[in-house]
């Protein structure tokens, strides 16, 4: 039998309020977008942001996610350097403008993918790390699917378009961005830096989210003809972190004016959109905790065991983002299939918890016993079963 049964508590806060969805205020000129709560991973609002494109620099973060795992687990160090081939000086598009024949430092290889978005910077760090380019490329492929992100196929480190066939969702920028804040705290800081000089050459961080927006501190932009302008972005107000990719930004009416002032002027709108987004995302939605970590969550009814229920938890605390005008009528309701036969271990799964609400994609996390029960004796299964054939109740 299968027993849903709703947390009197929570519900106990539903109202009549019936909002109009706050999703309406959330809007883009973006092709593509996505905005991600950093905490849970939870998807809070998508703009065809599942669809593979072109990502530009921003699959840079790849390139990045393979040097800093080597970083973290000591094959590589901050202090190493690599050297410069020909065929990284010689790569064209945003460079670091490494010096041919030298060899250049990690850290200052890093800083030159994040700030300066070098193409030269990642061929120097594909060629020292996979052996060659095309061997680098094989691991970020690797990598990609063991991070789980299913719609991304790389071809090079940089994001150029030549050759073709570079992909990556919105959705999986945002993982990858995740990923990079949560399981490398010390090399993440890198991507709020504001500039760098390299070869006597000052460059800013062209991404300009960080100036804009407060709690901003990452990520990396991108931009090539067929992929527009993009950003992928994170901020944190309030302990709070969210995530937002936004790509296929297109500024026709700047066609006129020089290469120069037009990236000039499109790095500025795209980083004014990247912070006005965040903006409404920081006001409409709000993390609200349900569970302290080991908190009970419900209890479980048991057949056949020394006690007739099962006190679980979720196991971790559990925290849902959700928008502020569907807070009223959430609701959270635990979920099994049962009675569940004794005997049960503590730490078994029993069940899941099911959180949901208006315009809100639904979380379902399972929930585990709390204890042992272990099954009754002889003589308690024959009363149980001696009441379930007065009863007539079938125990799945």
């Amino acid at each position: 039998m299968r027993r849903s049964f709703a947390l009197a508590f929570i519900l106990s806060l539903a109202g009549v309020f019936c909002a109009a969805p706050a999703l309406a205020a959330m809007n883009t000129s973006a092709e593509h977008a996505l905005l991600m709560d950093a905490a849970t991973g939870q998807v809070l609002w998508s703009k065809d942001g599942f669809t593979s494109m072109p990502p530009a620099s921003m699959s840079k973060l790849m390139t990045l996610e393979l040097l800093f795992q080597r970083l973290k687990d000591g094959r590589v160090k901050l202090t190493d350097t690599f050297p410069v081939s020909q065929r990284a000086w010689s790569t064209q598009g945003s460079k670091m403008f490494v010096s041919l024949g030298s060899r250049i430092a990690v850290e200052d290889l890093i800083r030159g993918i994040i700030i300066q978005s070098g193409n030269d910077a990642c061929v120097v760090v594909a060629e020292a790390v996979g052996g060659t380019l095309e061997g680098f490329v094989d691991m970020m492929n690797h990598r990609a699917k063991e991070l789980g992100l299913k719609n991304s196929h790389f071809v090079n480190p940089d994001g150029l378009p030549d050759p073709p066939g570079q992909l990556m969702s919105a959705y999986d920028l945002a993982v990858l961005a995740r990923h990079l804040s949560q399981d490398y705290p010390a090399y993440y800081h890198y991507f709020g830096e504001r500039e760098f000089t390299w070869n006597n050459i000052h460059q800013p961080n062209r991404n300009m989210v960080l100036a804009k927006f407060p709690g901003a501190d990452g990520l990396k932009t991108g931009h090539t003809d067929a992929a527009g302008y993009g950003v992928t972005a994170s901020a944190v107000q309030d302990g709070h972190r969210l995530i937002l990719v936004l790509n296929g930004l297109r500024y026709p009416d700047l066609a006129k004016d020089s290469p120069t002032k037009q990236d000039w002027f499109a790095e500025m709108r795209r980083g004014e959109e990247a912070a006005r987004v965040l903006g409404m995302a920081f006001r409409e939605f709000r993390s609200y905790q349900l569970f302290k970590a080991n908190e009970i969550a419900g209890q479980v009814k048991v057949w056949g065991g020394v006690k007739s229920f099962v006190p679980v938890t979720t196991g971790k605390p559990l925290a849902v983002t959700l928008q502020v005008d569907s807070r009223p009528n959430m609701k959270v309701a635990l979920n099994y299939s049962g009675p569940v036969r004794a005997p049960i271990k503590q730490g078994q799964q029993v069940g899941t918890l099911t959180v949901s609400a208006p315009d809100f994609p639904g979380l379902t996390v399972p929930v585990y016993a709390v204890q042992d029960v272990p099954r009754t004796g002889i003589f308690g299964r024959m009363i149980i079963g001696l009441k379930a054939l007065i009863s007539g109740h079938k125990v799945q």
